[in-house]
C-alpha cells in the first residue's frame, strides 16, 4: 500500500526515452496512462536538467487519447481552458477543475457504497445467517491446515478457548439453518 501513496518515479534520459526507476525498465506513454488508470501518481523527471516534466507528458497523453477520436473532452470546454490561459494570472480556471474533480470522484464513492448497501441479497430474510453459516463452514474446511490452505491434519482438533466460543456460534448457526430449511420445506 505504501508503493501505492508514493508517486512513480520516471525518468527521462536524453534520447527522451522514459525510465521506470521501480522495475528497471523502459515505459511508454501508454504505460504511465496505465500506471495512471490503476490509481497511481506518477512524476516524470528530466534526469540531467531535474525539471518536473509531468504536466507536460500528462498533457501530451490527453492529447494522444483526444487525436485517436477517445473525446472526453467537448470542445467549449477546451476553448474555455484556452482562455484561462490568456487571462491575468490564470482565472480561477485550476481551482474550479479540482473542485470539480473531487465533487465527481467523492460522488463516485458514494454511489459505490450505495450499491453496495442495497444488495438485493441482503433483504432476504436469514441472509445474514446464511452468511455467517457460509463464512463457518469455509472457516471449518480451512481449520487446521498449513496456511488455511492445505490437507487435514490434527491441528483441526486442538481448540482454544476462542475456538470454543467459535463452536457456539456454529451451534447456533446450525440451528438457525435447522429452522430456516424447515420453513423452506414448509413452504414447498
Amino acid at each position: 500500500m505504501a508503493d501505492q501513496e508514493k508517486a512513480l518515479l520516471i525518468k527521462r534520459y536524453a534520447s527522451r526515452r522514459l525510465y521506470n526507476t521501480e522495475t528497471s525498465d523502459y515505459v511508454t506513454l501508454e504505460d504511465i496512462a496505465g500506471f495512471i488508470r490503476e490509481g497511481r501518481e506518477v512524476q516524470i523527471v528530466d534526469l540531467k536538467s531535474g525539471d518536473d516534466l509531468t504536466r507536460q507528458y500528462l498533457l501530451q497523453i490527453i492529447a494522444e487519447h483526444e487525436s485517436r477520436g477517445e473525446n472526453i473532452l467537448p470542445v467549449n470546454v477546451l476553448n474555455d481552458l484556452v482562455r484561462s490561459y490568456m487571462q491575468p494570472g490564470g482565472g480561477v480556471m485550476p481551482q474550479f477543475l479540482q473542485a470539480s474533480f473531487d465533487m465527481l470522484r467523492d460522488s463516485q464513492s458514494q454511489m459505490v457504497e450505495n450499491m453496495s448497501a442495497m444488495n438485493p441479497m441482503a433483504q432476504i430474510p436469514g441472509f445474514d445467517a446464511m452468511k455467517a453459516q457460509q463464512e463457518a463452514f469455509l472457516k471449518a474446511m480451512t481449520s487446521g491446515l498449513p496456511g488455511g490452505v492445505g490437507g487435514w491434519g490434527a491441528a483441526a482438533e486442538e481448540t482454544s478457548a476462542k475456538d470454543k466460543g467459535e463452536g457456539e456460534d456454529l451451534d447456533a448457526i446450525k440451528r438457525q439453518l435447522s429452522e430456516l430449511q424447515e420453513k423452506l420445506s414448509k413452504l414447498k
